[in-house]
């Protein structure tokens, strides 16, 4: 009886090593996409927003030549001052973009969510009849 139970306490001893070795292993996977994804998208906004700023810059160039032409010129300018706007906004938008990729701004904003994902499967697992009502939805 003896034997048995060292055996039994070895054999799941293993099976919790291999369970943390592979939860070890999909942590580093998912940290190194994360940092890529992380690169990519900081990569991407960095470069919109000197679209925008290049963007803007033309814009200060023809607004400048608008006002040197004599035809249309209040049309010109109401369009080019929407425009402006338009891309004030844009440009706005992608520096805040910037700072929420940022990585304190990318795991404050993934704290809550993965917290909330999480929770409720902790929440599903300690209620069977939550459990019940989802096995019955899915039928």
């Amino acid at each position: 009886m003896g034997t048995f139970l060292i055996i039994l306490v070895l054999a799941s001893g293993l099976v919790a090593v291999v369970a943390g070795i592979s939860a070890l292993r999909a942590g580093l996977r998912l940290r190194r996409i994360h940092l890529a994804l992380q690169s990519h998208f900081y990569s991407e906004i960095a470069q919109l927003a000197g679209r925008a700023t290049e963007l803007e810059e033309s814009l200060a160039t023809l607004d400048a030549r608008a006002q040197a032409l004599p035809v249309r010129v209040s049309e010109l300018q109401q369009n080019l001052a929407a425009l402006r706007v338009l891309t004030n906004a844009l440009g706005i938008s992608l520096r805040q973009a910037q700072k929420a990729l940022s990585t304190t701004g990318i795991k404050s904003s993934l704290a809550k969510p993965l917290s909330g994902v999480f929770g409720t499967r902790t929440e599903r697992s300690d209620d069977p009849t939550v459990y019940e009502q989802g096995e019955s939805s899915r039928h």
